[in-house]
Formats: C-alpha cells, sequence, structure tokens
C-alpha cells in the first residue's frame, strides 16, 4: 500500500494522484478518533446516508455517515445536538473535502461516561487483570457450553442456532441473568456463581466454557458489563470465559478480563464450536487432493493477486465515493422534481384525451367474435374428419375380414401341408403313403395318401 503514497518531490502530479494520497494518509493515521461537538446541515436522502457538520467555537468538518451503519443507531439526530462522533477521517477525492466517515454517535451525555470508562480500565489494567498470562485458553471441543444472558434477547438465540447448526452435539445451558440496568451486574454475578454450583453437583456433566452475551446498545446500555467488582469476579473465574457483547465497535470492561473477546454474540457461538466445524470441513477438503493441477494454477493466481493487491482499490471506498457521487444527484434531482412533475402531468392528460378518442375495445370484442366463430368452424372440421376417417377403418377392417385366410376355411375350404408344414398346392408335390395334415375352419384332420390323381 505504500505505493499510494506520493513523495514528495520534482515529480509533477496530478489533482486526482494528491488527492488519493493526501486521503491514504489520513485514513492510515486517524483510523479510529472521538470528536465531540455540534451537528448542522444535517441531510437524510433517499438513500438512507446521512450527511452534517460537526461544528465548535473553533472550526468545523464534513460528516457521512453510511446506511449500513446509521441502521445501528439507538437515536435521531438532529440539528443542534451535541454528540460524540467516532468514524475515521478521509477526503471524498473527487472534490478533496475533507471529512469524517462516522461508525457510531454518541449523545454528549455519555462523555462522562467514556472518563470513567478509561478510569477504570487503566486501573485494571495496572493491576494485571487484563494480562495474557492469566487468561484460559478456550477449549477446543467443548461438550457443555453455558451462556449467560437474558432469554428474551436476539443474542441468545443466535447463539443456540449457531450452535446447533455448526456442532448439533454440543449441550447448551442458560444461567440467566438481566443484562441491562444499574443493578444488572449483580444478576451476571450470581449468574455465574450458580454455574460454578452447576460443576461442582454435576462432576460427569460439567460446563467446559462460558459464553457472556448480549446485542448492541449505546454506551448506557451496556454500562453494567463496565463495573468493577464484575470485572474482578470474571478475572477470578475457574472457568474459560468468552465476551461477546455488543457489535463490533463496542467495547467493556468485560472484554479484556475475559479469556477472549469476540465482535458479537454469534461469534461466541461459531468460536466454540470452531474445532468440530474445522474438522467437518477438512474432511470435506481431502476431496481437493484428486484435483492437484487445479490447485497448483489456484496458487498462481492467488500470488498473482498478491503481488497486484497494493494497486488494487479498496471497493468500499469506491463504493462510498458512488454514493456520494449519487447523493448529490439526488439532491439535485429533488430540486426539479416539482416542475418536472407539472410538465409530465399536462402531458399525461393529453395522451389520455387522445387515448379516449381510439378506445380499442370495440375492435377488440369484433376480434373476439370472430376467433370464437373460427374455433366453432375448427371443431365441425375435426368432427367431420374424424367421422370420415373411422368410416375409413371400418372399410380397412371389412376388406380385411375378406381376405383372412380362416374366413376362406369357413366357405368350407381347408389348407393341406406336408410334414415339414409347407402348404401343397398339387397332387404332384405328393407321395403315396406319405402322411398330412388338413387344416379346417374349426380343428384338423391327419390322413395318408392312398391313391394319387392327376
Amino acid at each position: 500500500m505504500a505505493d499510494n503514497i506520493v513523495i514528495q518531490n520534482e515529480e509533477i502530479i496530478s489533482v486526482g494522484e494528491l488527492n488519493k494520497s493526501a486521503k491514504y494518509l489520513l485514513e492510515n493515521t486517524f483510523n479510529n478518533v472521538s470528536v465531540i461537538g455540534e451537528i448542522s446541515n444535517l441531510s437524510r436522502p433517499s438513500s438512507g446516508h446521512m450527511y452534517f457538520s460537526l461544528k465548535d467555537e473553533d472550526g468545523s468538518i464534513r460528516c457521512a455517515m453510511f446506511r449500513n451503519q446509521n441502521i445501528k443507531l439507538n437515536f435521531s439526530p438532529e440539528n443542534g445536538d451535541q454528540c460524540v462522533i467516532k468514524g475515521q477521517v478521509s477526503i471524498y477525492a473527487p472534490r478533496g473535502d475533507y471529512q469524517l466517515i462516522v461508525k457510531n454517535i454518541e449523545p454528549a451525555g455519555s462523555g462522562n461516561l467514556m472518563q470513567n470508562f478509561e478510569a477504570l480500565k487503566n486501573k485494571l489494567s495496572d493491576e494485571g487483570l487484563f494480562d495474557k498470562s492469566r487468561k484460559m485458553s478456550i477449549p477446543s471441543s467443548p461438550n457443555h457450553v453455558a451462556v449467560i444472558t437474558s432469554p428474551s434477547t436476539a443474542a441468545f438465540q443466535d447463539i443456540i442456532s449457531t450452535v446447533q447448526r455448526r456442532a448439533p452435539s454440543a449441550q447448551i445451558s442458560l444461567s440467566e441473568a438481566t443484562v441491562q440496568g444499574d443493578n444488572a451486574y449483580i444478576s451476571i454475578i450470581k449468574a455465574l456463581n450458580r454455574i460454578i454450583t452447576f460443576n461442582e453437583a454435576n462432576s460427569d456433566n460439567k460446563i467446559d466454557v462460558v459464553i457472556l452475551s448480549r446485542g448492541g446498545g449505546s454506551i448506557e446500555d451496556l454500562w453494567c458489563f463496565n463495573n468493577e467488582e464484575l470485572a474482578r469476579e470474571i478475572c477470578s473465574f475457574p472457568i474459560p470465559t468468552i465476551s461477546g457483547v455488543g457489535h463490533e465497535i463496542d467495547f467493556t470492561i468485560c472484554d479484556f478480563v475475559a479469556d477472549i473477546r469476540v465482535p458479537t454474540p454469534t461469534a461466541s457461538a461459531e468460536l466454540v464450536t470452531e474445532f468440530i466445524y474445522q474438522v467437518d470441513e477438512k474432511l470435506k477438503n481431502n476431496k481437493t487432493k484428486l484435483y492437484k493441477n487445479i490447485k497448483n494454477i489456484f496458487e498462481e493466481f492467488k500470488q498473482f493477486i498478491d503481488l497486484n493487491n497494493s494497486k488494487l482499490k479498496n471497493p468500499i471506498i469506491i463504493l462510498r465515493e458512488k454514493y456520494q457521487r449519487l447523493d448529490n444527484i439526488d439532491i439535485r434531482l429533488q430540486q426539479n422534481q416539482k416542475s418536472i412533475m407539472l410538465n409530465k402531468t399536462n402531458e399525461i392528460n393529453i395522451l389520455s384525451s387522445m387515448l379516449n378518442n381510439k378506445n380499442p375495445l370495440s375492435r377488440l370484442l369484433l376480434i373476439k367474435e370472430k376467433i370464437g366463430s373460427l374455433l366453432n368452424d375448427l371443431n365441425r372440421g375435426i368432427q367431420h374428419k374424424f367421422k370420415a376417417s373411422n368410416n375409413y377403418l371400418d372399410k380397412l377392417y371389412k376388406n380385411i375380414k375378406i381376405l383372412d385366410p380362416l374366413s376362406i376355411l369357413d366357405r368350407g375350404y381347408a389348407i393341406v401341408t406336408n410334414d415339414k408344414g409347407v402348404a401343397l398346392r398339387s397332387s404332384k408335390e405328393v407321395n403315396k403313403g406319405e402322411k398330412l395334415k388338413t387344416r379346417l375352419a374349426k380343428g384338423s384332420i391327419n390322413v395318408e395318401v392312398k391313391n394319387i390323381n392327376d
């Protein structure tokens, strides 16, 4: 990616190259910043994205929050709101506009909470509660998984469905707890203690790993997971613990003291079932050994892609720029919408009048009647043809009956055959004493030749 940076020298570069270089430097230097200020010039185009300015007494910066991020908000920002903005500093290259790509918005009132969060985080870190050396490894193939959450949460249902899909043999138990509110941490501590009690009473079915989980929300919603007493309980907990609280951008104290943190509740279920899932996948992958030549070709292409990866532009960045360009067009279209609609309404009225004068309904009725008549003629023709065919078949049947040898026998004739079954037509074909068979209309007669008359 270093190739994307334009080094200051004597080379003359284009405006676009300069903007791209500045964009790269800003995005990698200010990848995750939090800025407080007042929202103004808020715009919500039909695309679902949000555009606004964040200002204070000393300056302002343009902000863009795309739809896939703002749908996660639990409130609706308005002009004049004092908010804390989390995001990535970037440049909209087509215009060279310095802007902030927003990942999350919180009311400014949460600023004190963040200070308390950072203070507790630093305190526990200094005490060594976050050290990797004290953390336990997660079992690769747990038989019994306990989940601490509220049974009514979508997070719990996501965990159950994921485990059942990836590792149906694994047992899942719920240690119910309240996961929001001032005293929710007490409920979570009780849920931890219940698991310890369960393991003491069930030595043959012990819980192997614990998932602490709930869905995303504001910093206030997740604040129970920033409790010091709860953090120390998790730190001393004898069973490996996974923290799957909130969304990927959300962090709590529990995330740091847990043995491992995952970005979402679903990810926690995927983690505890990874080994079993991978075993199944490895069995499937063994089949690829039959396609050695294909694998070699794939590796060559992979190397080619890796070598040229730095030259490829991130498609997400391209989409963001396209989104903004489309939104600008959308705003201009909305400005001209009234005049365009008026013109189109007049055109529609004129066309409607012309269509009323040339109503095709009567012509369609005549065509319908003609089609009905043709269908009747067709049916009559088919019936006539069918009757003529039946008569013809009857004649053929009668002719066949007349020519049938058995019919001739019915009139008193007989068929004489020699011992080889050959029909005789002349007395010269017979010798005296020869035995013959005579076929009649009903039955047959065996005869012996006594005399021959020419």
